[in-house]
């Protein structure tokens, strides 16, 4: 049965690729996607599912009903894109200036739709229910994860797996991990405030360069000095701005960055210590100071059970040689709302290929993966779908009946 599923996803990979490239020619930004949604739900329509849309805001949630009673699956993909100029020479390059999928989600949304087509041809064979989750703005905070849920995105759903395509692994590749696979993914802002002056009377000011300057060598400690060695974190500074000119010292300073954990009292802690150091440097040189804490997306954390599913089904589908098990990363994701309600897996399917190019980082203009990416995407989530409903448990180094 499977193997002819795989077989019609490799028919249909053409279609796959040519809406994959519309949607990398005509991308659209987090929160602003409005012809995106409009494209899936016509695809999910022409299959005979039910569809909704504007679903928490703009997301699209299709639903097919399999032809004999059982359990929900979900599948989730992301679809918006990056404020970024497209700088690669090919013929689906960004006809959008100054906008472009630079990580993979019109790839996702094109996987998860092949994965639709497929298993709506075959529904009377599934026992139970496939929900397939379309969503907006994961890029930008507050994302779309959490208010597709409070619109019922999940209800009735058992379980949940997503996928994410990685140009740092070859094609033909799946990274799975169990536990904490991706971190809280916090913001931070902090507003000197202190006087100005002529840059040849400092004495007469309260340089907030200087009082920065100081911050921030100050924040470096945190990881180093005041968490567990045996915790994982990351404090970065990213931006400082203060002054306009070389003779004047400036009355006010701006310094962003961002915090990465994984447990909940090592992000507490965090938070509380960059309050305490800003508020201790600055009063100890006679300036005052803001800071905004913003706690992001929170940490995803694979359910272990639903991974060694994956991994499993993975290995027939590449070859035991060709999936790997996969560090915490300490990059953010929304899909850990969706864990945090009902179990399931986060996993990465291989896109890069140096051959077409495909080697550039996410984020990066130049960024490209190989589309034979969506293949295994598409192979996984079928794969995974038809082993849940039919009950199938995992146990640790368990062979899968194909």
């Amino acid at each position: 049965m499977l193997e002819n599923l795989y077989a019609r996803l490799e028919e249909i990979y053409p279609e796959l690729v040519k809406f994959r490239r519309d949607l990398h020619m005509y991308p659209e930004l987090s929160f602003q996607e409005v012809n995106t949604p409009k494209k899936i739900a016509e695809f999910l329509n022409a299959l005979g599912l039910e569809v909704r849309t504007e679903v928490g805001g703009r997301g699209v949630v299709g639903y097919l009903r399999g032809g004999k009673p059982g359990k929900t699956v979900a599948l989730r993909a992301d679809f918006d894109a990056l404020p970024i100029q497209d700088a690669k020479e090919v013929e689906y390059k960004s006809r959008i200036p100054g906008v472009m999928h630079a990580c993979g989600h019109d790839m996702h949304t094109a996987a998860l739709l092949g994965t639709a087509k497929v298993l709506s041809e075959a529904k009377d064979e599934l026992a139970g229910n496939v929900v397939f989750i379309h969503q907006f703005a994961e890029e930008s905070l507050p994302g779309g994860a959490k208010p597709m849920i409070e619109d019922g995105c999940l209800e009735g759903v058992d379980v949940i797996y997503g996928a994410h395509v990685s140009s740092d692994e070859p094609v033909g590749t799946v990274g799975v991990g169990e536990g904490y696979l991706l971190a809280n993914a916090d913001t931070f802002e902090i507003e000197i405030e202190g006087k100005g002056g002529h840059g040849a009377y400092p004495h007469k000011t309260v340089d907030s360069l200087v009082v920065g300057c100081q911050l921030v060598m100050n924040l470096q400690q945190i990881v180093s000095r005041r968490v567990d060695p045996l915790k994982t974190a990351v404090v970065t500074v990213g931006t400082f701005a203060a002054g306009q000119a070389f003779n004047v010292i400036s009355q006010t300073a701006r310094i962003t960055g961002t915090v990465r954990t994984f447990e909940e009292e090592v992000r507490t802690s965090i938070e509380e210590s960059i309050r305490q150091i800003t508020a201790s440097v600055c009063e100890g040189a006679g300036a005052t100071a803001k800071v905004e804490y913003r706690r992001g997306y929170p940490a995803v954390w694979n359910h272990p059970e639903e991974t060694r599913r994956v991994e499993e089904l993975a290995r027939q589908i590449v070859g035991e040689e060709n999936v790997k098990h996969l560090p915490p990363r300490m990059g953010g994701e929304d899909f850990a709302y969706y864990l945090q309600q009902v179990p399931g897996t986060f996993f990465f399917a291989g896109g890069g290929n140096p051959e077409i190019n495909a080697t550039y980082p996410h984020h990066h203009p130049n960024f490209d993966v190989d589309e034979r990416a969506m293949l295994v995407i598409g192979k996984v989530f079928v794969s995974a779908v038809f082993h849940y409903l039919s009950d199938g448990a995992v146990r640790p180094g368990q062979a899968l009946a194909k």
